[in-house]
């Protein structure tokens, strides 16, 4: 594979499985150094070790995204040790619980908002002048059908993911005059571990992979990318959505 990103910082959120972990080595092969967070240590060296074998490097960040003062410590410290960050894919979410609104209960939807919004707010708060020093800073964030579809019981996720495109499109839009691009990535449906907790009878045999989807990361990673503030929406072959008021 080229190495078109060579000399580049990425941060990938979530970055021990699914996803997180299929975007970390895509962005590692293509030759960024990864900053990969997620919970678990021990996902985390096996990622390590898959991005070396790979010919990259990474800086391994055992955080919960829920801890916001260890998000602005990351800030200082890659400020202190590169300077600026060149991409950034905030994909680390949770489900919460398929259930009536009604039904869910506060510290369920809490949990929700603080990891799928407030996290992701955070991040943006403590990268973005790393991002715009960099002389093509990527932002990339996933969102999901979900947020547009609204069905019943999806409540908590639905609501979250909405909230996540309007941040993410503001951000793009406070930074259109700047070398930072914004986007937001519908993955559609994948064989993760959160697609089996949503639809537990569902055959995963039958999906594609966060394999298939990461070749996307490279190209919104990359210098020639210019669109801001869109969707890519895998499940129609990587088709760009510009989102629109209601008719």
């Amino acid at each position: 594979m080229s190495k078109i990103l060579a000399g580049k910082v990425a941060v990938v959120t979530g970055a021990s499985r699914g996803i997180g972990r299929a975007a970390a080595l895509a962005l590692a092969e293509a030759g960024a150094h990864i900053i990969a967070l997620a919970r678990t240590q021990g996902a985390l060296e096996e990622l390590d070790d898959a991005i070396q074998a790979a010919g990259s490097t990474a800086t391994l960040v055992p955080v919960d995204l829920t801890d916001f003062e260890a998000i602005d410590r990351l800030g200082a410290a890659i400020y202190q040790r590169w300077g600026k960050l060149d991409i950034l894919v905030g994909n680390a979410g949770m489900l919460g619980e398929l259930s009536p609104i009604t039904h869910i209960d506060q510290t369920v939807w809490d949990s929700v908002m603080k990891l799928n919004v407030t996290a992701n707010w955070r991040l943006i708060r403590s990268l973005d002048q790393l991002l715009r020093a960099s002389e093509a800073g990527r932002a990339i964030f996933l969102t999901s059908g979900a947020a547009h579809k609204c069905k019943a019981y999806w409540g908590p996720y639905s609501v979250s993911k909405a909230a996540l495109e309007a941040l993410v499109r503001t951000y793009a839009a406070e930074t259109v005059k700047t070398p930072v691009r914004v986007m937001l990535v519908n993955p559609g449906p994948l064989a993760t571990s959160m697609r089996k907790k949503a639809m537990p009878g569902e055959d995963q045999s039958t999906l594609r992979t966060p394999e298939d989807l990461a070749p996307h990361f490279i190209t919104l990673a990359s210098n020639e990318w210019n669109e801001t503030g869109k969707i890519l929406d895998f499940p129609q072959d990587g088709r760009i959505l510009t989102p629109q008021m209601p008719a």
